[in-house]
């Protein structure tokens, strides 16, 4: 009986001691599964996603402990994307955060169940993607930068750092659905700043050259690049390639300052990824998507890059440096 007694002790001992690591077990096994479907690659844009992850911290989720996340980049090439998205549908994760527009379509047709963040889009309603800002409806919300409306912004800042230029050239990509409200904008404002625009589309990095080329003949004397992906992730060659014509430009990304251009003014997409976060919070509680109001951006930055202003000859008016969020000497 004393053994007996002995041995239930022992037994008792132990499940205490393994009670602790089941109950570990059972949390990690019921840890939500995120999904995140970018069409850029994993580094061009990957400083915009640690936001994101530190918006989840914030909000006290860690990786490996309270929640998994699945990862895919398509790496620029935008035909992978209804691949990646399926393979997110098969991992039957519990919401997929995407970025930018080409990735939320491709998430939207292959799941209309499983609820769909957008960590950044265009105009989510001009391209189908919501019903309405307020009331977005079905499996998705998130955020929209609505980037057109900040087009003849851009326009007239660049304006004021060279105020004697009549001609503008405009590079887009017509394979961006974003990209032909953003040039109805951009022409709507020319008028009023007295210059007259010379549109070029690209559809690959293989045409930049040729239509570097066609600025140069045109005699264009600066430049403003719309705000896409394929532009963010072919920044060096871009920033290049207006240094080598010697032309000032404005980018919807601050990336493309980073990379030696002249400046940037656009929303500030760090606070934008961390936003998205919330969503994936309140969608987690139980939130519908079709339920959470559609956010805009409440912070914009200007970035100018001064080395690039003095190898151009330009001298940046004190007023907009006073303005500018960040300077690069």
């Amino acid at each position: 009986m004393m053994i007996i007694r002995a041995a239930l002790t022992v037994l008792f001992a132990l499940s205490l001691l393994a009670a602790p690591l089941t109950a570990e077990a059972q949390q990690a096994a019921k840890a939500p599964r995120i999904g995140i479907l970018e069409a850029s690659p994993a580094v061009a844009r990957s400083y915009l996603w640690e936001a994101f992850g530190q918006g989840l911290v914030d909000l006290g989720y860690v990786e490996g402990r309270n929640i998994t996340i699945e990862r895919r980049y398509a790496e620029g090439k935008w035909e992978r994307l209804p691949d990646l998205a399926a393979d997110l549908v098969r991992l039957k994760v519990d919401v997929i955060v995407a970025a930018p527009t080409p990735a939320i379509h491709a998430a939207k047709q292959a799941t209309r169940t499983i609820p769909i963040v957008m960590a950044i889009s265009g105009d989510p309603v001009g391209t189908g993607l919501v019903a309405s800002v307020a009331r977005p409806g079905g499996n998705i919300t998130g955020l929209s930068i609505m980037t057109s409306e900040l087009v003849g912004k851009q326009l007239a800042l660049l304006k004021e750092v060279v105020p004697n230029v009549s001609r503008v050239a405009v590079l887009w990509n017509p394979a961006n659905p974003l990209g032909t409200p953003q040039l109805r904008e951009a022409k709507a404002a020319a008028p009023a700043l007295a210059v007259q625009l010379q549109v070029l589309p690209v559809r690959a990095p293989s045409e930049f050259e040729s239509a570097f080329a066609a600025m140069t003949r045109a005699r264009a004397g600066a430049l403003l690049v719309l705000p896409d992906a394929m532009f963010g992730v072919n920044r060096p060659q871009l920033a290049d390639l207006a240094a080598k014509s010697r032309l000032p430009a404005m980018y919807g990304l601050r990336e493309l300052v980073e990379a030696g251009g002249l400046m940037a003014y656009g929303p500030h997409y760090a606070d934008v990824f961390r936003r998205a976060a919330t969503y994936v919070d309140k969608i987690l509680k139980g939130a519908k998507p079709g339920d959470l109001p559609v956010e805009q951006p409440t912070k914009f930055e200007l970035v100018i890059n001064l080395k690039t202003a003095k190898a151009l000859g330009l001298t940046i008016p004190p007023s907009l440096l006073q303005r500018a969020d960040q300077v690069i000497e």
